[in-house]
């Protein structure tokens, strides 16, 4: 029999080899089609192993995605969808399943959510509240800096190398989703907090402990963590005094909503965030509403 966790297994391999996926997207990929398993295994009364792929058809594919919706989000319920419809196609294309069970099931529309972001003055704030009289408020410091003034992906900042900046030319080469390579504009209190934080580096670890090509290590030399990131930013937040909690992303967020509302191009910070559709990018078009009834009161007639 054609088990379902054996073709899961050779779903990730390929995703894998084939395709080069990020770790986390592959993780997120296994959680998903798993939970599948999972699912059909309880529906059947038999272990998740023991489940064919010919045991998923479309009324169990149709009880899956109502009991998703039932406990997720519209957005995770559609991203988890996603997943196991690309399952079945790969599955369908290797002659695992003679039909795609998950063929024409519609995908829940997303909720509406816009992206949370800090204002100037509260970004300013984190970004100053790191003591830049230590070596880890300087490393601090440069991060966030970085972060902010590049409107990079948690993965990509901590995946940046000495290499990648050119503080000559004030660009850094950033390695997003998919390996897909993009360069941008860092400013100057980035560079200048980055030169500050090098120069003190022998203060932060010893060279002979030290990953030579990164830039945003640990005590003990190593590259940071995408959860030591989210630590530093959780410990400033309280430094600085914030009253709402902060992550990473929201720095990113930050940095394309002041862009816009200063007047850039939405096209033009799509390719600084490096978002493959445009659609992503008009999520932060709500920034521009306070300037858009200023303008009305200011312009319309009857206003």
């Amino acid at each position: 029999m054609v088990t379902l966790s054996g073709w899961i297994g050779e779903f990730l391999r390929a995703l894998e080899v084939e395709e080069n996926v990020s770790p986390h997207t592959l993780r997120n990929y296994a959680s998903d089609v798993r939970q599948l398993a999972t699912f059909a295994a309880e529906r059947l009364g038999i272990a998740p192993e023991a489940v064919g792929c010919a045991a998923v058809d479309r009324a169990l594919m149709r009880a899956f995605v109502i009991a998703l919706l039932q406990r997720n989000r519209k957005s995770s319920v559609a991203r988890k969808l996603s997943a196991v419809k690309r399952f079945f196609r790969f599955a369908l294309a290797r002659g695992a399943v003679a039909s795609d069970p998950a063929a024409g099931i519609v995908t829940p529309k997303k909720d509406k959510r816009l992206p949370a972001h800090l204002s100037v003055d509260d970004t300013f704030r984190l970004l100053e509240a790191p003591d830049a009289s230590t070596p880890a408020g300087r490393r601090d410091r440069a991060l966030l800096e970085v972060a902010y003034s590049c409107g990079l992906r948690v993965s990509e900042l901590v995946g940046l190398n000495w290499s990648d900046i050119d503080a000559a030319l004030g660009l850094v080469r950033v390695r997003g989703k998919g390996n897909k390579e993009r360069v941008v504009p860092i400013g100057r209190k980035a560079l200048d907090a980055l030169a500050a934080y090098r120069e003190g580096l022998a203060e932060w670890c010893p060279e002979s402990r030290r990953d030579p090509d990164a830039v945003f290590l640990n005590r003990r030399g190593g590259r940071l963590t995408v959860r030591s990131v989210a630590r530093v930013v959780d410990g400033h937040t309280l430094a600085s005094g914030l009253p709402t909690k902060v992550s990473p992303h929201m720095l990113r967020h930050s940095f394309a909503t002041h862009l816009l509302g200063a007047g850039a191009d939405l096209r033009a910070i799509q390719e600084l965030l490096g978002h493959a559709s445009l659609s992503t990018t008009q999520n932060y078009t709500h920034v521009n509403l306070d300037q858009l009834m200023v303008a009305y009161d200011k312009a319309h007639p009857r206003a």
